[in-house]
Parts: C-alpha cells; sequence; structure tokens
C-alpha cells in the first residue's frame, strides 16, 4: 500500500548543533541503515523507511537542480557538501548540511552511499534560502520537468560563475560566513 503524500505545514524544525544524522543507501538511493536522530527528528519509523528511496525525505521545495548535482557528484566517486531542506513524517521541515559519500568494496566498486547530515548554520541559509527559492520558482515556471531541470541548472551554473566558485566552494564560503 502507498503511502500518502506528506504536505508540508511550514513548521520548522531545527537540528540541535551537536546533532549528527546519519543514513546508508545501497547504490540506488534505498535506505538499508538510518540512526536514531534521523528517526527523532524525521518522525518516521525504521520500518517505513528501510528499504524506501531516501527521497522520502525529500521536501518538494528543494531545487531538482541540487539533487541532479548531487546524484552526479557521488556517481563520480567524489563525495558532496549541500545544504539540504527535508520534510518530516509529519510536515515538518529541517534544515542541514549534508555530507554525502559513496561507500566502495576491495575493488572500488560503488556499494551505496553514506550521509552525515549536521545543523545548517542561519546565516549561511540567509545566502541559500533565496538561491533555492529562485531554482525551485524556475522549475515551476516551466512548461515541462525537463525544461524546469534545465533552466533551473542553468541558473546555478551562473550563480556560481559569477561567484567564479564552484558549488563546493560555495557551500564552504557559506560555511566560513557563518562562522565568522
Amino acid at each position: 500500500m502507498r503511502r500518502p503524500a506528506i504536505e508540508p505545514t511550514g513548521v520548522e524544525r531545527t537540528v540541535s548543533p551537536d546533532s549528527v544524522i546519519v543514513s546508508k543507501t545501497d547504490p540506488k538511493g534505498r535506505i538499508t541503515y538510518v540512526n536514531h536522530t534521523f528517526l527523532e527528528i524525521s518522525r518516521y519509523r525504521e520500518d517505513e523507511v528501510i528499504g524506501r528511496a531516501h527521497s522520502i525525505v525529500r521536501h518538494p521545495d528543494m531545487p531538482r537542480a541540487v539533487f541532479e548535482l548531487m546524484w552526479r557528484t557521488i556517481g563520480q566517486g567524489q563525495e558532496i557538501f549541500a545544504y539540504v531542506n527535508n520534510l518530516a513524517a509529519d510536515g515538518a521541515h529541517y534544515w542541514v548540511l549534508a555530507h554525502v559519500t559513496p561507500s566502495t568494496d576491495r575493488r572500488g566498486r560503488t556499494t551505496g552511499y553514506h550521509s552525515n547530515r549536521r545543523h545548517a548554520d542561519r546565516r549561511a541559509l540567509q545566502v541559500i534560502s533565496p538561491l533555492y527559492d529562485h531554482l525551485r520558482g524556475l522549475e515551476r515556471a516551466a512548461a515541462s520537468t525537463r525544461d524546469g531541470l534545465d533552466a533551473s541548472r542553468a541558473a546555478l551554473a551562473t550563480t556560481l560563475q559569477e561567484r567564479d566558485q564552484s558549488y563546493d566552494e560555495f557551500v564552504w564560503a557559506t560555511i566560513s560566513d557563518g562562522e565568522s
């Protein structure tokens, strides 16, 4: 039986600065492990998430272009840090700074992905939120999902080019700005 779509409530849940949300997935992004903090913050039970696509916590306001960048990066065997707005089972949302890395076997083949998520600094979100809102607006305004993704991807690339930064450099700059 398919679970009905969760509607965002607009209620924000904050992640404690000393919390670490951990999950692991198989190569297709299906959850194989979550820690207690994941369950506590997301308001899911373990049996509701194990075996499900990690996108179960994807907030509808997250730009598709950012997820595409994340999957492309980890698919190339690289780690990525990214700001992510997640959706809990009760409709609340929570911002995190995600660090996603491929897990590999002894031969270097990807066996899955490991993600640690931490508190997202408010000052960093003052930079991230308007950008993500802009990207998502482009995605929603387009005639098709593909056109929206293309427009969002191009806008993200333009923003990074204007800043003369890669996405990683952009994220690290917001972290540094948030800590100053």
